[in-house]
């Protein structure tokens, strides 16, 4: 199985020609004659750009590898601007499977003899198709009896075999590039292949997403600028989820927002203050909002208010990251591009040795060109992109953590200038950040640790007196006790090494005498079993 998808997928990138993005001094002498002899698998393409054969050859290798080619979009650090154009065409609509065996899962699934008993006009024709799984409607049959308006997901039938074995391919094509590509170790292809590892396998278990889904619904309670769909959790399994059925204009059909009175200008700008919240006041954040996975509620349009769907991929950051990510965005506001370099280097971004000096004016060569245009002309996310591009110069290594982060920070800039072109990102972001910055330093962000760690403390209180009693009566000789078997160790370890040595000494000479003797001289042989004797009293005889 393995090796005919290998073959497969072999046949299909050559088919397409993608041999040529490997440079030819990377390639071994016999790669040329191989490709001739290999007649029936030639370039079948040979007219069309590198980036379109590649998005081409990924969409006839299946869901898998679509999947993955938009993964490979998002990482605009690592790909030049046309390829990574290219695989960001990758649509996330492919033909669905049939529905009649969509709903034999689903009843599998919830243990029903008959769709019927929970749903009434389930439809079978799927409402939308993606890589990993479809949707279908439904009205729900609930415990009063009323009917709910649900959609229900489904994992695509056997399609996670399918993913092992192609993942499996994956690590081995990655272990390969990591070991021979002279780009190899900071590309980190292994590390990219694991990112989609996970992410992959995260959304074949759409019980996590219902998790998420719940989650993010519980941190927006409330909000006038995200709404996130009801998911029905009982009747939720790995390979199927029932959430609320929801009835939103299509972010991206600008005409019928414009046409109900969208205030657009508002729209905009809340899309920017939802992904910052999510991203600085929650630490997770939906990491998969492209326009097929967000809409705007019909209901009042002058306080236009987003819906999000599939919540399968979701975004967290630790509070270091976190911290750094935020000051970086404000020196960049503020063009401080030494403090810039600076939390590069403390960040571990970057390695320790970095001159920050020559770091900062790299990035000051990068960036005061742009900073010379208005900046509602300025996009943030590529500002962004070519901070990372002139770090991986200086040997900045990919950074796993804010991969998510950037392809959504991309998303959400593209989206709010599609829906009010003046968008002035940095005069939306700024005073948020600057705010967030401040309620992390300084006398309310330690009052406020204090408080978040008073019960732990007050549990703790009763008990200090004793352990003070503890270590300043029995810490000290511990210690000592410590030491002393530390200073023991450290001799055994030397008289171990002294021994080996006399052991390796008393084996040669032993040797040696053998040799000696088999050719008639006795006395050296002799003097080397002495030699050998002595050694060997040495080193087993304490």
């Amino acid at each position: 199985m393995r090796i005919s998808r290998f073959y497969q997928i072999q046949k299909t990138l050559l088919q397409f020609g993608l041999d040529e993005l490997i440079p030819a001094q990377w390639q071994p002498w016999y790669a040329r004659m191989l490709r001739r002899s290999l007649f029936w698998l030639r370039n079948r393409h040979p007219d069309q750009p590198v980036g379109v054969r590649l998005r081409l050859a990924l969409q006839s290798l299946g869901p898998v590898w679509v999947k993955f080619g938009q993964m490979l979009s998002t990482r605009r650090d690592l790909f030049p601007p046309q390829l990574a154009d290219e695989l960001a065409k990758l649509q996330d609509k492919v033909p669905p499977f049939d529905g009649a065996q969509a709903q034999q899962l689903i009843e599998q699934a919830l243990e029903l003899d008959d769709i019927a008993q929970l749903f009434a006009d389930f439809n079978q024709t799927p409402l939308a198709s993606a890589s990993i799984a479809q949707v279908h409607t439904a009205q729900l049959l609930q415990a009063d009896g009323s009917l709910a308006d649900v959609v229900i997901k489904v994992i695509r039938p056997d399609i996670k075999q399918q993913i092992l074995a192609d993942l499996a391919l994956m690590d081995t094509l990655a272990d390969a590039a990591a070991r021979f590509l002279p780009d190899g170790k900071r590309l980190r292809p292994r590390e990219v292949v694991s990112e989609y590892r996970k992410t992959i396998l995260d959304e074949l278990d759409l019980q996590r997403e219902a998790a998420n889904a719940i989650q993010l619904r519980r941190n927006f309670e409330g909000s006038d600028s995200l709404y996130i769909p009801f998911v029905y959790s009982d009747y939720s399994r790995a390979n199927v989820m029932v959430m609320e059925r929801i009835y939103g204009i299509p972010v991206a059909d600008i005409a019928a927002l414009k046409a109900q009175g969208t205030d657009m200008e508002l729209l905009a700008k809340r899309g920017v203050e939802v992904f910052f919240t999510q991203v600085f006041r929650d630490s997770f954040f939906h990491a998969d909002m492209h326009p097929g996975n967000i809409f705007v509620s019909r209901e009042t349009p002058e306080n236009p208010k987003y819906i999000g769907i599939d919540c399968g991929i979701v975004g967290t950051l630790n509070a270091e990251d976190k911290r750094y990510l935020a000051e970086n965005f404000v020196a960049f506001f503020n063009r401080d591009y030494k403090k810039v370099a600076q939390l590069h280097v403390d960040s571990g971004w970057v390695p320790a040795h970095t001159k920050v000096e020559e770091f900062e004016s790299a990035i000051r060569t990068v960036c005061e060109p742009i900073f010379q245009k208005p900046l509602a002309e300025i996009s943030f996310g590529h500002v962004l992109l070519n901070l990372f591009s002139t770090a991986r110069r200086f040997d900045m290594q990919v950074q796993p953590q804010l991969v998510l982060l950037q392809k959504t920070l991309l998303y959400i800039e593209g989206l709010g200038r599609q829906l009010y072109p003046q968008l002035d990102l940095w005069k939306t972001a700024k005073p948020f950040l600057e705010n967030w910055v401040k309620q992390q330093v300084g006398l309310p962000a330690i009052w406020r640790q204090v408080k978040e760690n008073l019960p732990f403390w007050a549990e703790k209180l009763p008990q200090m007196p004793n352990l003070l009693h503890q270590y300043l009566e029995h810490g000290p000789r511990q210690q000592r006790q410590l030491l002393q078997q530390l200073q023991q160790l450290a001799g055994q370890q030397q008289k171990a090494r002294q021994q080996i040595v006399a052991a390796t000494f008393a084996a040669a000479a032993l040797i040696s005498a053998s040799i000696v003797f088999s050719i008639g001289n006795h006395t050296l042989a002799v003097l080397l079993l002495a030699v050998s004797a002595g050694f060997g009293v040495k080193a087993f005889v304490r």
